[in-house]
C-alpha cells in the first residue's frame, strides 16, 4: 500500500524517535541526544544513540541505523503499512485509504514542486537585469549583502504584465499548474488593478499574484520551495504579500527559513522568532542564524509544535510599546494548553521603535545578545498580564488578581504542569501581596505561613545572629521591606547568583579547584543550594582528583540528582552563558570572579545591618568592642579609616526606634 508523502511527513513530525525507541530501549538523555543499551546486539556499554532533532537512531557498535519507521519494523516483525498503522495511531492520526486519487494527488503535488522552483529560478533571474536594479538598490539599502541575497534566492517580480507566465509555459507548464501554485490567478468580473489589474497576453482574465515586488522564496522542512512572500516597491496597499494557500503551502504551518535555521539550531540550542523576512535575513548576517518567522499571522499551534521540533525554548522577538506587549500576551495565552515538560518558551522585548533589523544596524550584535540574555520566561508573561497596570489595594481587586492568574492556569492540559504553574502563580501571589491563599483566616495559620515564608528565604532558621554563643548565617534579604514594595520573582533574582556560580563550577573543573576556597567564605540565601555548595566543598577536599563527570556522579550520590537536574539546564544557563559546559574558560573563570564579588559585598552588607539591629536591641560593651575590631579590620584592609562616630550615630538611630 502507498501513503500520500504529505501524510508520512506528518506523522514523522508528530512522532519523535525517542518515544518509539524508549518503548523498548532505556534510554538516557545527554545534552540534545538519547543513549542506551542497543537492542539488536548484546552490549554492556551503551553505544546505541537516538537524535530526535534529526529523526534518526544509530549504534555505533553493530552500525544499526534507521527511523521511527525502521525500528519498529526491525524490532516487532511488521511490514512497512503495519508500521505505518502502528505509528499513525500513536500519533492519533487516521491511515488514509489507497485511492486512484491519492496517487494523482501526489504526482500533482510533485509537479507542483517543479513549477515552483522554476519560478523561483526565473525571480532570481529577474533580480540580476536592468529591470531588477531598483531592487537590488533596495536590498542594497537595508544592507544586504551579495552573498545573503544570493544564499535566500532573493529575486524580483518586474512591473510587466504576464511575462512569468509566458515563460514558464514556454517551459510547458499549464495555465491550471500557474493557478494551483498561486502564481497567477483568474480575474473577478469588473476586477482590476491592485498587483496586476490587466490581463495577460492571450490568457484572458488571469492576473499575477506578485507584480513590481521583491521576491522572498518560502520553503518546507526539506528546503524545497513551495510558496512565496512579496515585499512591494511600489504603493501597493498590501506591503507585504504572500502565496494564497495551496496543495503545498498553509501559512499557518509554515515557517519562513525553518530548512536553514534547523542546523544552527541543532547545533546553539538556540532558536529566535521574529516578525517578518528581514528580520530573520539581518539576524542570520548579524550571526544569529537560527531564525524563522510566521508568514503575516499571529504564531499558530502547528507553528509552535514546529518550533519545538527544532527547540525547547524557542525565543520569541516583540517591539517593546503597548502592541508588542499585546503580541506577546496572545503568544502566551496559545502556547499554555499545549505546553509540556522540557517545552516552553521565552520572550525578548526589544527597545520601543526597534525591531531585530534596526537593532543589529544602530547597536550591533551585542545588543542583541543582550536583548536574548534578558528574555523572560513564560510563567513572568504569564504574571505580568495578570498583574500589570491593575490596582491591588483592595481584597476584591487581589481576589480579581488571583482568579485571573488561576484561570490561565487551568489551560494547560498537561496535569504534573498545571500544577506547578499552580504553586508557582500562588508563592508569587504570596510574596508580592504578604500572604497565601491557604493562610487566611486564622491566626494561628496566619503565622505557620509567615515562618514557613521565612524559612524559605532565609535558608535555614536560627541562624541569625542572636547574642554570645549563636553564628552568623544567611539571613532573609528582604526583611522590612513591606510586602506590596517586594516585586515577583525578588527572590528568585537574588538566588540567580548563587545558581550560575554552582553551575559554572560544577561545569568547569579547573575553576572548581582553583576557587574551592573563595566557595568557602559565602554563604546563600538559599537553604538548598546552600547545602549543595558544601557538599561541593566536602567533595573537592575528598576527591579531588574527580573530573567534572565525577563530581556530578559523587553529588548525586549524595541526593543532590534532584537539585542538578534543575540546575544544569538551559533554564539557568539563559541567564547566563558562562555557566555552560562548552562556554570559554577565561569568560568562565572572569564570571566567577564577579559573582564571588557581589556575593561578598551582600553578604557584608546583610551582616552589618544584622548586627546593628542585635546592637539596638541589647547594646552590651562585649558587642560594641567586637564592632569596632571589626571596623578598625576592615579600615586597614580598605587603606581608609573607619568613621565609627556615624557607625554609632547609626547605632544609636536604631536604638531609638527599637525602644519607640
Amino acid at each position: 500500500m502507498a501513503f500520500p508523502p504529505e501524510f508520512l511527513d506528518e506523522l514523522r513530525n508528530r512522532v519523535t524517535t525517542s518515544e518509539v525507541v524508549g518503548k523498548r530501549v532505556k534510554l538516557v538523555k545527554k545534552g540534545r541526544e538519547h543513549s542506551g543499551l542497543c537492542p539488536f546486539h548484546n552490549e554492556k556499554t551503551p553505544s546505541f544513540t537516538v537524535n530526535d532533532d534529526k529523526g534518526f537512531y544509530h549504534c555505533f557498535g553493530c552500525g544499526a541505523h534507521g527511523s521511527a519507521i525502521d525500528f519498529v519494523m526491525n524490532t516487532e516483525g511488521l511490514s512497512f503499512p503495519e508500521t505505518v498503522e502502528r505509528l499513525a495511531g500513536l500519533a492519533g492520526l487516521q491511515v488514509p485509504q489507497e485511492r486512484p486519487e491519492d496517487r494523482q494527488r501526489a504526482e500533482k503535488r510533485a509537479g507542483l514542486i517543479d513549477v515552483l522552483e522554476a519560478a523561483c529560478l526565473w525571480f532570481e533571474e529577474q533580480l540580476r537585469t536592468e529591470a531588477g536594479k531598483e531592487a537590488r538598490d533596495y536590498l542594497a539599502g537595508r544592507g544586504l549583502a551579495p552573498e545573503t541575497v544570493k544564499a535566500f534566492r532573493l529575486g524580483f517580480a518586474p512591473r510587466q504584465r504576464g511575462v512569468l507566465a509566458k515563460a514558464l509555459r514556454a517551459r510547458g507548464i499549464t495555465v491550471d499548474q500557474l493557478i494551483e501554485a498561486g502564481l497567477v490567478k483568474r480575474a473577478e468580473d469588473g476586477e482590476r488593478g491592485g498587483d496586476s489589474g490587466e490581463a495577460l497576453g492571450n490568457e484572458g482574465g488571469l492576473r499575477d499574484y506578485f507584480f513590481h515586488r521583491v521576491i522572498f522564496p518560502i520553503t518546507d522542512r526539506r528546503g524545497r520551495v513551495i510558496a512565496f512572500g512579496g515585499r512591494t516597491l511600489g504603493d501597493s496597499k498590501a506591503k507585504y504579500l504572500n502565496s494564497p494557500d495551496t496543495p503545498l503551502f498553509h501559512k499557518g504551518r509554515v515557517l519562513y527559513n525553518l530548512a536553514r535555521a534547523r542546523k544552527a539550531a541543532h547545533d546553539t540550542g538556540e532558536l529566535l522568532v521574529t516578525e517578518g523576512y528581514m528580520d530573520v535575513i539581518a539576524l542570520a548576517e548579524g550571526g544569529f542564524p537560527a531564525a524563522v518567522a510566521p508568514l503575516g499571522t499571529a504564531l499558530t499551534e502547528d507553528q509552535i509544535e514546529e518550533l519545538w521540533r527544532l527547540a525547547a525554548e524557542p525565543t520569541l522577538c516583540f517591539d517593546g510599546d503597548a502592541a508588542g506587549q499585546r503580541a506577546a500576551f496572545r503568544a502566551a495565552q496559545r502556547a499554555l494548553p499545549l505546553l509540556k515538560p522540557g517545552k516552553s518558551l521565552l520572550f525578548a522585548l526589544l527597545p520601543p521603535g526597534e525591531d531585530p533589523d534596526s537593532l543589529l544596524r544602530s547597536q550591533g550584535p551585542q545588543a542583541v545578545r543582550a536583548m536574548l540574555d534578558a528574555a523572560q520566561p513564560l510563567a513572568d508573561v504569564i504574571w505580568r498580564k495578570a498583574t500589570e497596570g491593575r490596582a491591588a489595594d483592595t481584597p476584591e481587586r487581589r481576589a480579581a488578581i488571583r482568579a485571573d492568574l488561576r484561570a490561565e492556569v487551568r489551560n494547560i492540559r498537561d496535569p504534573e504542569l498545571r500544577e506547578d504553574y499552580r504553586q508557582e502563580m500562588e508563592r508569587r501571589f504570596e510574596a508580592v501581596f504578604g500572604y497565601g491563599g491557604q493562610a487566611r483566616g486564622q491566626a494561628g495559620q496566619g503565622r505557620a505561613a509567615a515562618g514557613a515564608q521565612a524559612k524559605r528565604f532565609g535558608g535555614r532558621s536560627g541562624g541569625r545572629f542572636a547574642g554570645k554563643g549563636r553564628r552568623w548565617g544567611p539571613i532573609d534579604p528582604l526583611e522590612g521591606l513591606p510586602a506590596k514594595q517586594r516585586r515577583p520573582g525578588d527572590m528568585l533574582r537574588l538566588e540567580r547568583p548563587e545558581q550560575l556560580l554552582l553551575a559554572t563550577l560544577i561545569n568547569h573543573n579547573s575553576l572548581l579547584i582553583e576557587f574551592v576556597e573563595d566557595l568557602a567564605g559565602v554563604d546563600f540565601i538559599s537553604a538548598d543550594l546552600n547545602a549543595l555548595r558544601q557538599a561541593l566543598i566536602d567533595c573537592v577536599a575528598r576527591h579531588a582528583e574527580l573530573d567534572s563527570e565525577g563530581v556530578k556522579c559523587h553529588l548525586s550520590s549524595q541526593g543532590y540528582s534532584g537539585l542538578l537536574a534543575t540546575l544544569l539546564t538551559p533554564e539557568v544557563y539563559v541567564h547566563g552563558r558562562f555557566a555552560r559546559p562548552d562556554a570559554s574558560a577565561e569568560v568562565a573563570r572572569q564570571s566567577v570572579l564577579h559573582i564571588l564579588g557581589v556575593l561578598r559585598d551582600r553578604q557584608s552588607g546583610q551582616l552589618r545591618a544584622e548586627e546593628a539591629r542585635a546592637l539596638a536591641a541589647d547594646m552590651t560593651a562585649e558587642q560594641l568592642q567586637r564592632v569596632q575590631a571589626r571596623q578598625r579590620l576592615l579600615s586597614e584592609e580598605n587603606g581608609r579609616k573607619v568613621d565609627l562616630d556615624r557607625f554609632e550615630a547609626m547605632l544609636q538611630t536604631s536604638s531609638n526606634k527599637a525602644d519607640s
